[in-house]
């Protein structure tokens, strides 16, 4: 169970780290890595009239990945793991939301990996 227990935590570090990637890209790279990130799934141009809408999304990322860094800080086992799995929860919603409604790429690049780290975490 340790092991289980060990690799929970890498996943939901993994997954928090991909949510501050996130952050950063969406709050302050929008216009220069956003357009790397996102090409062809919107037109170059519509990148500076949607900074303030990614910006406002990045700092909802920035939310979930405090969240599961949070949950590292919790002595409480219990609490700590229900936390994580909160957030974890939240960023799957949001995974499999944004694959209906933008690109199912979200499913395999956000959703996926909280899904994984959700069920080590479960077992753990």
């Amino acid at each position: 169970m340790e092991f289980i227990y060990i690799i929970s935590k890498i996943l939901i570090a993994i997954v928090a780290i991909e949510h501050l990637f996130i952050l950063w890209m969406e709050m302050f790279a929008w216009e220069t890595t956003g357009k790397k990130v996102f090409k062809g799934a919107l037109p170059e141009e519509l990148f500076k009239p949607t900074k303030g809408l990614a910006s406002n999304q990045g700092l909802y990322n920035g939310f979930l990945s405090a969240g599961l860094i949070w949950s590292f800080f919790i002595s409480d086992p219990i609490w700590q793991k229900n936390v994580a799995l909160f957030f974890l929860g939240c960023v799957i919603t949001a995974g499999v939301y944004g694959a209906i409604v933008s690109s199912k790429k979200i499913f395999f690049t956000q959703a996926l990996p909280a899904i994984i780290a959700l069920t080590f975490t479960l077992l753990s």
